[in-house]
């Protein structure tokens, strides 16, 4: 189906709200991304499945997109349609529950709701940038509270139920143990079922230690990440190493400041590439090639992007794979 035909269908489907040529770079925390062909914002969970399906009846490539984090948007942008989830209706439920459609904000809103509740279980998330849905998909986590920072806190702890819409089209009810929760990962990264909704389960809690907790969390955050409102990114670009850590391994390669353009590895975080003002995707995907192949030629450890590639992106030419601005010449066997 040729592009503006897809455009007809879709607005015959959806409405008159449909749009092309959208630029997605403002709608990415890394700033970065060309258009998309198809545009349409889903403000609520059933205008959320319908957009889907139509896609998948009309056999249209598509993207939901959440709050943009965690994900590389080419230059070339998006060929098909990108459905914006912005339904984020909360309300909280008998049997101190907490309902919200997969596209209302992790942190202010149902952090803020649950705590002004008298709520626990959510708080430990704070500060980081996630959807309800973006939060099922990759099992948002963080550390337990301060000073004992002992475990891992995950979001499966605290999920009682989700509806999705499955890849065949259904719309069903499933508990925490449909997706399959690990580090960073679940079931949605295998198969084609978008989350609608979910439940959470929260307890009563102290509220004057939420907060505490809250403001020690976005403490934490604001000395080791670079803040998002000054210094696009997308968060981690390389999954975990166990017992050692891709930061570590990348500040151990003196690889902090590094830079292709206006792409930089954060001189804060290691496992963060920063978008100086006009970074491109190109960019970012050679600091990523470049990183690699440093940390590898130097550790023997190969590194594994965490981000999702989204859309179409430039060939990693010759031309993108010019040595960074401050690095000297590598010779991997000094």
């Amino acid at each position: 189906m040729k592009p503006a035909s897809r455009y007809t269908a879709l607005q015959h489907r959806l409405g008159h709200r449909v749009q092309q040529h959208v630029l997605l770079a403002p709608y990415t925390t890394f700033k970065i991304g060309g258009p998309a062909d198809l545009f349409f914002e889903a403000r609520t969970r059933d205008e959320l499945a319908q957009a889907v399906q139509a896609a998948r009846e009309l056999d249209i490539p598509y993207f939901v997109l959440g709050l943009g984090a965690n994900i590389l948007v080419g230059d070339r942008g998006f060929r098909g349609l990108v459905i914006r989830n912005v339904a984020r209706a909360h309300r909280l439920l008998p049997g101190h529950r907490l309902w919200a459609e997969s596209g209302a904000i992790v942190y202010p809103d149902l952090i803020e709701a649950a705590v002004n509740a008298g709520l626990s279980g959510l708080e430990h998330y704070v500060g980081i940038p996630s959807t309800v849905g973006g939060a099922l998909w990759q099992n948002l986590h963080f550390l337990s509270p301060p000073p004992a920072r002992e475990r891992t806190v995950f979001i499966e702890e605290v999920l009682a139920e989700a509806e999705i819409l499955t890849a065949d089209g259904k719309r069903q009810t499933v508990g925490p143990d449909y997706f399959h929760f690990g580090y960073d990962y679940s079931i949605l990264h295998e198969r084609d079922d978008i989350v609608l909704a979910a439940t959470f389960q929260l307890k009563p809690g102290d509220p004057q230690r939420m907060r505490e907790i809250m403001a020690a969390n976005l403490a934490w955050r604001r000395e080791r990440h670079p803040p998002l409102e000054t210094e696009p990114s997308a968060g981690s670009i390389f999954k975990k190493i166990d017992g050692i850590g891709a930061g570590r391994l990348i500040d151990q390669c003196g690889l902090k400041g590094t830079r292709i353009g206006d792409a930089e590895v954060s001189p804060r975080h290691a496992n963060i590439i920063v978008n100086r003002g006009r970074a491109t995707a190109a960019q970012v995907r050679a600091l990523i090639a470049y990183v690699q192949q440093v940390v590898e030629a130097r550790t023997g450890y190969r590194l594994e992007p965490e981000i999702r590639f989204i859309g179409e992106f430039e060939p990693l030419s010759e031309n993108n794979r010019l040595l960074p601005q401050n690095a000297a010449p590598h010779h991997p066997d000094r």
